[in-house]
C-alpha cells in the first residue's frame, strides 16, 4: 500500500507490478494547535506500509497511549486491532502483542477477506499541510479507498477465475 497525497495504491500478490489506485482519503482525527481540516492534504507518506507489516494501524492495541494521539481510545485501538485478524491471512511472528496474551499481530492483507467481510485495511498516519515546507499539522487513522480492492479484485478474476 502507498499513497502521494493526490491518489492511494495498492499491489496485490501475483497480480505483478500493477497498481490498483484511486483518490487518497482525507485523515480523520486530531489537528495540532493553529490549524484546521482545511489546512490539511489528503493522505500521503509511507506509514501504509507499515500495516502490511503487521505494526502501526495493525498493532494499536500493542500501543494504547498512541490511540490518544491519533484520537481514539484504549477500547478503539484493542477493537481495530482484532478486525485487523479478520482480514489477514496469517499472524506475525515477532510482533507480538502482550494485552492479548501476546498473539502476533495480524499481517497478511488477504484481498478477497478485504472485499467479503468488507473492512479495510487501517492505517495510523500523520497529518500534513497541503502546502509544500509546512509539515507535520496532526495525527489521525484513514483507510485506503475500497476502490482500489475493487479494482484488484477485478484483475484477480480476469487473471484466475477462467
Amino acid at each position: 500500500m502507498a499513497r502521494n497525497g493526490t491518489e492511494f495504491g495498492i499491489r496485490i500478490s501475483g497480480l505483478g507490478t500493477r497498481w490498483f489506485t484511486a483518490p487518497a482519503e482525507m485523515v480523520k482525527g486530531l489537528i495540532f494547535p493553529g490549524f484546521t481540516e482545511e489546512d490539511a492534504n489528503p493522505d500521503i507518506g509511507d506509514s501504509a506500509i507499515t500495516e502490511t507489516a503487521g505494526i502501526g494501524g495493525f498493532a494499536m492495541a500493542a500501543a494504547p497511549a498512541i490511540t490518544q494521539f491519533v484520537g481514539g481510545s484504549v477500547e478503539d485501538a484493542f477493537s481495530c486491532s482484532n478486525r485487523m485478524y479478520e482480514i489477514t491471512l496469517d499472524e506475525h511472528k515477532f510482533f507480538n502483542i502482550p494485552q492479548f496474551n501476546f498473539r502476533g499481530s495480524a499481517t497478511g492483507i488477504d484481498l478477497r477477506k478485504v472485499i467479503e467481510v468488507g473492512i479495510l485495511p487501517q492505517i495510523n498516519t500523520g497529518i500534513a499541510h497541503k502546502e509544500p515546507g509546512v509539515g507535520q499539522i496532526g495525527a489521525g487513522l484513514v483507510n485506503p479507498p475500497k476502490a482500489c480492492f475493487n479494482k484488484a479484485l477485478s484483475a484477480f478474476v480476469q487473471e484466475y477465475v477462467k
